[in-house]
């Protein structure tokens, strides 16, 4: 910023001439960059308060840990493919009461206190299955029915929503009555040994759930209380287990399946993991 001011003169040839005078008044940069730096504040601030909702922190799970059941992860089914071609025609159903067995000698192995290994009793529901059916069932043919729980497919979903989970600092365990050995085959077939924190098997303390004693597995391993805790089933009566041992508890009904008729069920259910996400993450 400048002035100028004009003066009258005389040149030496006696013609007046306007002689202009320029004085500089000096710039108080002091003031400049205090009012610089309020307006950056002062637009920090409005961007604050403008800010969208979904740039602020996310909210915190609203459980510690899940206790997933292994079906809810592998798809009991994906050994159908194997017994169907051991016995055309006949897969479906050969693997319907497979399984049905296999739970059945689990509830009357824990009343009378015979608990075996659960590969173990696999093996004997599927003998006897083969009996039911009238089928030969020859070693070979028994091997590579057994070998397929050894090697069951994820459900779609299963290796995202674990992912999500763990990411979210969501400690994730196993709370099966699988043995530890098919537990471990599965994991590791399918590459996702790494997404659990424990593969927990129930043969740990020698029961099969829905025994009181399997469920409070998860506490000990995770050393979480209850509340810390989702148990997350397959089964209906699985949930009725995990509920009236008194975890919060979310039944992921792949098969669309009625609940249980006994007078108490799962807090929450979907026929997949995205509905057990939201509510563990709390996006609703």
């Amino acid at each position: 910023m400048k002035t100028m001011e004009a003066m009258a003169g005389v040149s030496s040839e006696g013609v007046e001439k306007r002689v202009e005078r320029r004085n500089w008044i000096p710039v108080e940069w002091e003031i400049v960059e205090l009012s610089a730096a309020k307006n950056l504040i002062l637009i920090a601030g409005l961007l604050f308060l403008c800010a969208p909702a979904h740039a602020q922190e996310p909210a915190a799970p609203r459980f510690k840990a899940v206790a997933f059941d292994y079906f809810v992860i592998f798809d009991a089914n994906s050994v159908t493919p194997e017994v169907e071609q051991a016995f055309p025609g006949k897969g479906t159903e050969f693997t319907k009461i497979w399984r049905s067995k296999q739970f059945e000698y689990c509830y009357l192995r824990t009343i009378t206190g015979r608990e075996t290994d659960f590969f173990k009793v696999t093996e004997d529901a599927l003998v006897y299955t083969a009996e039911a059916m009238k089928l030969e069932l020859p070693p070979e043919t028994r091997k590579r029915l057994l070998d397929a729980y050894l090697t069951l497919k994820p459900w779609p979903d299963a290796a995202g929503a674990l992912h999500k989970l763990k990411a979210a600092g969501v400690r994730i365990i196993t709370l099966a009555n699988f043995s530890g050995k098919m537990l471990r085959a599965n994991a590791d077939g399918a590459s996702m040994t790494g997404l659990f924190d424990e593969l927990v098997s129930t043969e740990a303390n020698g029961t099969y759930k829905p025994d009181p004693r399997a469920y409070e597995l998860g506490m000990e391993k995770l050393k979480l209380k209850k509340e810390d805790i989702l148990f997350a089933a397959f089964g209906g009566w699985d949930a009725y287990g995990a509920k009236s041992f008194g975890y919060t508890t979310y039944w992921v009904n792949r098969f669309n399946l009625p609940p249980e008729e006994l007078g108490t069920g799962a807090d929450r259910t979907s026929n997949n993991l995205d509905g057990l996400l939201d509510f563990v993450l709390g996006h609703h």
